[in-house]
């Protein structure tokens, strides 16, 4: 199947510098960001993000040093995440939702120098937060705070007036000496081992995967991107404000989704994009004064990560009145990205399905052995192209299991191709399931739960939910002589980890079930949980 090709994005831009310089030419004076008051044109987002590499290079920031940014989304998430590509800084975000031991796990492994962050979001302190999980940072060196009360960071105004010493003409120096195959960013992304790891990206990785994902959803300039998913998570960051920049659209930052009040600004800023997982446009849909906002603006909606209703892409059209409706499919270790539907498929195609490979990229459906099966056969889904991660961050073993010699990624999902090469994903090998978009692991649920006094065992399994998709439960087998009050057991998860992972059920067992082999039978436990909830 042939389809008109767009310019590659890698060998247009070349690099995030060069790609923000030619934006500058291109839309300067057009309006790049809106956030409250704060509306920021394409050239004024330049200087911005020159005053930050400035100021970091006046910290010592070098090619290849890594920026931690832990923060919700607002425009200087996007300021400092161009800055530090400036001076070839490699961006490390970081969850949200992820409490301090999660957090310095990340800070600690990838070596960051400079943490950007917040305070009072959500009534969250991160650098307290930080304090209190007591781990040794040692490259740590310099804590800012974007808002909020700067707590033990320095306020960034402060951290701004570092860069006066260092000329700009040497962050343009450093910004033409960034290379095409140099890292931009390190997503960390969790796994059966129940360690996160680092999927390290390029800037011709990011360039050429956006610059495919706009091509396809027919993202342009003057549209008004509204983005709820979050930017430390490759769907609100790459596919989301650096996509509309790309293409000389408006980004309208949204740091928490709460569906009224995305409604209204749909209705009040004319919003015509406004991708996310399924579990949004069920939230929009489900409100009652849904007639009363004007949703004419809306032209695209670009979804996946859980499994999507027919009616629900048939509602998206009718109800919400978005003319374009696309799914897909990737991984952090794909750049975000490896299959999508197409704008003119059917709504039965882009609900059952999660598109074909874009250009340039190999997919394929193999059995236990790696033998590549025929159309609609079911088996682990592979992934090969340019978009594939050069590997994961200091871990050349957990790598290697995970990309072939022969550059296949083993994505561990399970699926089939049809005739046309439109993938449909039935499983998961690695046990993943998905909580209203957000990726959650159970073997590192898992670890953090042993952490619990009175456990023993635990085994979490993904059971369905109507919002969301999918929530954990978990079961847990009592330490001798404890007993186990779950809702205990669930306030104590709350305390200490993401709310997406956070099991919603706890069962109490006296063993789990095991194989011969003592595996545990977790397609057991799946059933009863569904029976139970």
């Amino acid at each position: 199947m042939t389809e008109e090709r767009d310019p590659r994005g890698d060998l247009e831009f070349v690099t995030i510098p060069k790609l923000l310089r030619l934006l500058t030419e291109r839309h300067g004076d057009a309006v790049a960001v809106e956030d409250g008051e704060v509306h920021l044109t394409f050239r004024s987002l330049r200087a911005r993000a020159l005053e930050v590499a400035r100021s970091l290079r006046a910290v010592g920031v070098q090619r290849g040093d890594r920026v931690a940014i832990w923060a919700p989304n607002m425009v200087e998430w996007m300021v400092v995440c161009l800055g530090a590509h400036q001076v070839g800084g490699v961006i490390v975000p970081i969850n949200t939702r992820y409490k301090g031991v999660e957090a310095a796990y990340l800070l600690g492994t990838s070596g960051a120098k400079v943490l950007f962050t917040v305070a009072g979001f959500l009534g969250t302190d991160y650098t307290a937060l930080l304090r209190e999980a007591g781990e040794p940072l040692p490259a740590l060196a310099h804590v800012v705070a974007l808002r909020g009360e700067a707590g033990s960071g320095e306020p960034l105004e402060a951290f701004l007036r570092r860069g006066d010493v260092v000329p700009e003409a040497e962050v343009e120096a450093a910004g033409d000496e960034v290379s095409p195959d140099d890292l931009a960013d390190i997503l960390f992304t969790s796994g059966t081992t129940g360690k996160p790891k680092g999927a390290m990206c390029t800037h011709a990785q990011n360039l050429r995967a956006v610059r495919a994902w706009t091509h396809v959803t027919g993202l342009r300039a003057g549209d008004r991107y509204l983005v709820a998913m979050p930017f430390f998570h490759s769907f609100g960051y790459k596919f989301g404000w650096f996509a509309a920049m790309m293409r000389g659209a408006t980004t309208l930052p949204e740091a928490v989704f709460d569906a009224g009040r995305c409604l209204a600004r749909i209705d009040r800023d004319k919003v015509s994009v406004f991708p996310g997982p399924p579990a949004i446009y069920q939230s929009l849909l489900l409100r009652d004064d849904l007639a009363s906002y004007d949703l004419s603006s809306l032209r695209l909606a670009v979804t996946g990560a859980a499994v999507i209703p027919v009616e629900l892409v048939q509602r998206m059209r009718d109800t919400l009145h978005i003319e374009t409706v696309i799914t897909g499919y990737g991984l952090t270790e794909t750049t975000g990205v490896a299959t999508m539907c197409r704008f003119d498929d059917d709504p039965e195609t882009i609900a059952t399905t999660s598109g074909r490979a874009i250009p340039d990229v190999e997919v394929k459906v193999v059995d236990a052995e790696g033998n590549t099966l025929g159309p609609d056969q079911t088996g682990e889904i592979w992934v090969r192209g340019y978009n594939v991660m050069r590997g994961y961050f200091d871990a050349p073993e957990e790598t290697a299991k995970t990309v072939d010699a022969d550059g296949y990624l083993h994505t561990g999902d399970i699926g089939s191709l049809d005739a046309r090469g439109y993938i449909r994903i039935t499983d998961r090998l690695k046990d993943m399931f998905i909580v209203g978009g957000f990726n959650a692991y159970p073997a590192e649920i898992e670890s953090l739960l042993l952490g619990h006094p009175d456990l023993a065992e635990v085994a979490v399994v993904g059971i369905p939910e109507p919002r969301l998709g999918e929530v954990g439960a978990a079961f847990v087998v009592p330490r001798a002589g404890r007993s186990v009050d779950c809702e205990a057991v669930v306030a104590w998860c709350r305390d200490r980890m993401a709310n997406y992972k956070v099991p919603r059920k706890v069962f109490v067992l006296d063993a789990l079930p095991r194989n011969a082999s003592n595996k545990v039978l977790k397609y057991q436990l799946r059933e009863r949980a569904r029976v139970e909830a």
